[in-house]
């Protein structure tokens, strides 16, 4: 796992971890908006690192890597992070494991749930049928779709499939569909969110996080597919963000004051 950091040290820190199949460059529109309020930690998941091959571990074994960069470059405190789908995973695993002080945890149409053992074969090789078509014929589907969401996630697959190829996008979906959140330590403030077109595949996962966690807060967005709130609206996504952090700094202020 690297990471890349923009931004004043002095600032929120802020970590933002991709899904799978996608780089960390899928953040830049939004780092971009961001880096002037927070400092920020972009991370490369192993198996999908651009420049050089590398073999996917485990979500277990990237949220370990996340938090051992946190507590020896951040203090061990997070502000604010955000998973997106495969990432939203790897830090629903950095809230079970509770090593880090995470004040707002945003997972993004996070996987938290298993599959049922016969489905993850098929579905696993399903999945990477998809990203092998994406890489192998973007222009084919740029043509068809013509659409700036579906523009941005041919190009990530284009970018990251070199490096780990069908290994570690099989290896991937396989430890996805594996394995469940089972408990959330502490108490941060997390936020779950996903698109009505994506709505039969996350209530589930939205209904597992609230038996764990009542106080989750959940938002849908009207007419978002997967990662599209990210990919069509940083505006909005950084708002958001900067929104959390600011209401706690007040907060803050008000019982340091009051």
């Amino acid at each position: 796992m690297l990471f890349h950091t923009y931004g004043d040290r002095t600032k929120f820190s802020l970590m933002l971890l991709p899904g799978l199949g996608v780089s960390y460059e899928i953040f830049l529109p939004l780092i971009e908006r961001l880096q002037g309020q927070f400092h920020i930690a972009a991370a490369e998941v192993d198996g999908f690192l651009l420049g050089g091959h590398s073999e996917y571990t485990s979500v277990a074994d990237q949220a370990a890597q996340a938090i051992t960069h946190v507590k020896q470059h951040l203090g061990g405190h997070l502000d604010c992070a955000y998973g997106l789908s495969m990432g939203g995973k790897i830090l629903s695993r950095m809230l079970e494991d509770g090593g880090l002080d995470i004040g707002h945890a945003v997972l993004d149409a996070a996987p938290l749930l298993p599959l049922p053992r016969w489905l993850v074969g098929p579905l696993r090789y399903f999945q990477c049928a998809n990203v092998w078509t994406c890489y192998h014929w973007t222009g084919f589907w740029k043509r068809a779709f013509r659409s700036h969401y579906f523009d941005v996630l041919l190009d990530e697959c284009k970018k990251v499939w070199p490096y780990g190829k069908s290994r570690a996008v099989l290896d991937g979906y396989k430890d996805i569909y594996t394995h469940g959140l089972e408990a959330i330590a502490g108490r941060p403030d997390i936020h779950f969110w996903y698109g009505t077109k994506e709505a039969f595949v996350a209530k589930p996962q939205v209904k597992h996080l609230l038996k764990l966690y009542p106080e989750t807060r959940v938002e849908v967005f009207r007419g978002m597919n997967h990662g599209q709130l990210l990919v069509d609206k940083p505006d909005e996504v950084a708002e958001r963000l900067i929104n959390l952090v600011r209401k706690r700094q007040a907060l803050d202020g008000s019982i340091t004051h009051g």
